[in-house]
């Protein structure tokens, strides 16, 4: 059996899953198998997969159930002690599972090992910007609010850790859910905070910018009340787990997830929406202006700021002055 397992959810992804496999293919840990699970596609996903199956390489097909449920599919399909996962659009440095495996084995209190992440753009173009979250000291509360494991591509995680927390819902006959499936957005953070409520595994992160996260530009503001929605809906469904901590924390976390709402939407240009969740960012909790009051300062003048030019004036502004982009520290 293999030490550790990478599982690649896969839908649609023709264009850039090939450079993603090749990247998982030159992991400097040796012992580790990859478990690609086509959720559906309609493009040429499967056929850029197939001449990569063998010994180290495994496909699963299922008809469409999502990201989460392609991430289910491929945990109850992994056979490693550890569990990677790797959307089919980001890369790993080559030395990120063996880095993972190495805190795992020195650490075993920890269920999560996680990474900073560099930012790349469709092309694959670094854009200069970085994900680098807190890495110690991590408790509930910290991943309610900032959510330092990132993004999706970004975590090494102990299976114990993960079937401390799976569960079979009724209407499911052929394996347990460890995402929620009736997520489509926010089922990370929601995976990550259930651990933290339910479990006494850790989170713990490595240093480094061990995963490169592609960003796709244009229509980010156009899922913002989707996000937030979905993020609502996560409170509404922890909340029973522990009432006091949510009462006692989810005006910050929800003035967190607002600001970085914000900053999606101007970076996408719209600036009625940018000023929206900027005030109802302050009218939920000041908590992020004391708390890093240089990020929270930089994105309300972004927003007056967007406001006021206009998106084509704003962008060439933040062109002229070398800005490719806000910096996006924070993911749900």
């Amino acid at each position: 059996m293999p030490k550790a397992s990478i599982v690649v959810p896969a839908y649609n992804v023709a264009a850039t899953l090939a450079e993603t496999l090749r990247a998982l293919l030159r992991q400097t840990f040796d012992d580790y198998e990859i478990v690609l699970v086509d959720d559906g596609s309609t493009d040429a996903t499967a056929a850029i997969a197939a001449p990569f199956e063998g010994a180290r390489f495994r496909i699963v097909s299922q008809s469409n159930r999502g990201l989460a449920g392609a991430r289910n599919s491929g945990i109850a399909a992994a056979r490693g002690d550890y569990i990677g996962f790797c959307d089919s659009d980001d890369l790993w440095h080559p030395a990120k599972l063996e880095r993972h495996v190495r805190h795992l084995d020195s650490r075993p209190d920890v269920g999560v090992s996680f990474s900073g992440s560099a930012m790349i753009d469709e092309t694959g173009k670094p854009l200069g910007l970085s994900q680098r979250p807190m890495l110690r000291g991590i408790d509930a509360a910290h991943i309610f609010r900032r959510n330092p494991v990132g993004n999706g591509s970004a975590p090494v995680i102990r299976r114990a850790a993960l079937d401390a927390i799976a569960w079979r819902p009724a209407g499911e006959y052929t394996r347990d859910w460890w995402f929620d499936e009736t997520f489509r957005q926010s089922e990370d953070i929601e995976c990550w905070l259930r651990m933290a409520l339910t479990t006494d595994w850790s989170f713990e992160g490595i240093p480094g910018d061990l995963t490169l996260y592609r960003i796709n530009s244009g229509g980010l503001s156009a899922s913002t009340e989707a996000q937030l929605r979905a993020w609502e809906r996560l409170v509404e469904k922890l909340s029973p787990l522990a009432p006091g901590f949510f009462a006692r924390h989810t005006p910050a976390a929800r003035a967190y997830q607002l600001r970085y709402l914000c900053r999606r939407a101007i970076s996408d240009g719209d600036a009625t929406a940018a000023g929206r969740l900027a005030k109802h960012s302050l009218l939920s909790s000041r908590r992020p202006l004391w708390e890093e009051p240089a990020k929270s300062a930089t994105t309300l003048a972004a927003a007056l700021v967007l406001g006021g030019l206009g998106s084509d004036r704003f962008h060439s502004l933040r062109a002229a002055l070398g800005k490719r982009g806000l910096p996006t520290n924070e993911t749900s």
